[in-house]
């Protein structure tokens, strides 16, 4: 379930850029062919209480600012309460019929426990939350900027059009 993503030291990795991961059918996808994008990451669950307004606000803003340097990149989790139970392929195609996702969905990770996977242990690395750096819930979203570096950590009840300021900022546009 953590799949095998290729990584830099974590420690030592200054940009989420320096990071492979793998998509939704297995093939690794260098993160650096985001360099120049502000990037929202997200965990997510196809089973979960917040799922219909996350991906409903997902879209919206990846609709609204894709053509702006924006991209989401979304990872498929299933440490909470078992409510990604899928495969990731079928996590995609659920995402894409019920809300029209044009953003990449990836393999399902681990982003908790010994098995997280490294680019999530840079972004909870880079934004440690008053409750240590574990993610608590599916939809935590990290806005990462141009570079690659993390700006702001956002948890599961703040809705993603509610920082559509924030990835203004991040895009130059305030």
């Amino acid at each position: 379930m953590g799949g095998s993503i290729s990584a830099p030291e974590t420690r030592n990795a200054q940009s989420i850029h320096e990071f492979t991961v793998k998509d939704s059918s297995g093939k690794e996808v260098d993160l650096g062919i985001y360099k120049g994008k502000v990037l929202l990451v997200v965990n997510v669950a196809s089973k979960c209480g917040y799922t219909n307004k996350n991906y409903t606000q997902l879209t919206e803003l990846h609709d609204k600012y894709k053509d702006k340097d924006f991209e989401i990149l979304a990872f498929p989790c299933n440490q909470f309460l078992h409510q990604e139970p899928s495969t990731s392929e079928d996590v995609k195609t659920f995402a894409c019929t019920r809300f029209k996702v044009e953003f990449p969905i990836f393999q399902k990770v681990c982003v908790n426990g010994p098995k997280t996977a490294p680019v999530y242990k840079f972004l909870k690395d880079s934004t440690p939350s008053f409750l240590g750096s574990r993610v608590r819930w599916n939809f935590t979203k990290f806005l990462v900027d141009k570079k690659g570096k993390v700006l702001a950590r956002f948890g599961t009840t703040t809705p993603p059009l509610s920082i559509e300021k924030d990835i203004k900022k991040a895009l130059g546009e305030t």
